[in-house]
């Protein structure tokens, strides 16, 4: 007889009996030395930021004091002139008509006054003559003064020194007073200019000091407030001279944050903050380990951060190798 089919269900019953896994140990969390810092409130100047742009404080539009066509332009947009160099050069051949006529006059009534001195000597004229051939001379000497300070004017040279930064006229075009040919701008002195609102208008003083950001924070001081706002924006424009600064140039867009009360803030040192994913995170250090919490963080200064929820007041942050922190790790506080 075949004993198999009677060990077949000892067999399946050994089979379904229990086991007992094998526990292995947790690793034990080495212990780190830390720093930490109680979080607190601290005051701060509440700040309203306003756009605004980077102008030159010295600013021209350079036109012809008298009418003719242009003949030559000197100076491109980007170069750099002295005050008094040449701009643009224009055709005046009547106003050079006016001179020769003028100094021909001029030699005239000096020979015809000539004559009349030595005629004066020898008593073969009269007072009046001899007068009035003086008046002459001073008359045409005036005439030829005129007509060349009018010739001056053919050629438009810089009122200052700067750089021409558009030209609005070419070779060719009449000139005439009161039609733009260039601007120019002082490059080296430079403010920034914003339009504040009614509102926040009452917080800003002559001589304060406020923070424009640009590419660099830069420290401006209001020199112009309007006093009137404009009829269309209601807002008031307010100029703030800039200091010297590489790379600031004109037309750079900023913002000026312009202070509009004090409050109190939790602030943390923003090195203090893990950033996970979408989660903000801290350290506590708390009965003698690190204890991981989730917090909400607002503003930035500086190297500190605001903490909107997830801490309270004195509560001992660590601020040092919260990278090799895990929740629960054993922590020593360094003195």
């Amino acid at each position: 007889m075949n004993p198999l089919p009677r060990l077949l269900p000892l067999l399946l019953i050994a089979a379904c009996g229990k086991h007992e896994p094998a526990t292995t140990p947790l690793p034990t969390l080495p212990n780190v030395t830390v720093q930490t810092e109680a979080a607190a409130w601290r005051s701060h100047i509440a700040t309203e930021e306003v756009v605004g742009t980077v102008r030159s404080k010295q600013r021209a539009v350079v036109e012809a004091k008298i009418s003719g066509r242009v003949l030559e332009y000197t100076a491109t947009p980007g170069t750099l002139v002295k005050a008094g160099d040449l701009l643009a050069r224009l055709d005046v051949q009547e106003i050079q008509a006016k001179v020769d006529q003028a100094r021909a006059m001029f030699d005239q009534a000096k020979l015809d006054f000539d004559r009349q001195n030595q005629l004066i000597t020898s008593k073969a004229t009269t007072r009046q003559e001899f007068d009035t051939a003086e008046a002459r001379v001073k008359i045409s000497t005036a005439a030829v003064r005129e007509a060349e300070t009018m010739m001056s004017y053919a050629k438009v040279t810089a009122p200052f020194d700067g750089v021409v930064t558009r030209k609005l006229a070419d070779i060719g075009d009449l000139a005439m007073p009161g039609k733009p040919l260039l601007e120019i701008e002082a490059p080296t002195s430079l403010r920034f200019e914003a339009d504040l609102p009614e509102a926040i208008l009452d917080h800003v003083k002559l001589g304060a000091n406020m923070p424009v950001h640009l590419a660099k924070t830069v420290e401006g001081t209001v020199s112009e407030i309007s006093p009137v706002a404009d009829p269309v924006s209601r807002t008031f424009n307010v100029k703030l001279d800039l200091p010297p600064t590489e790379g600031l140039r004109t037309g750079q867009f900023g913002r000026v944050s312009v202070p509009v009360s004090e409050v109190k803030l939790l602030l943390v040192p923003q090195s203090a903050v893990l950033k996970r994913g979408q989660m903000e995170l801290v350290f506590v250090a708390k009965d003698g380990k690190a204890a991981l919490r989730l917090v909400k963080t607002g503003k930035l200064l500086e190297e500190r951060i605001e903490i909107l929820s997830g801490l309270e007041e004195g509560e001992p942050i660590i601020v040092s190798k919260t990278t090799q922190l895990t929740d629960g790790q054993p922590v020593t506080l360094q003195p």
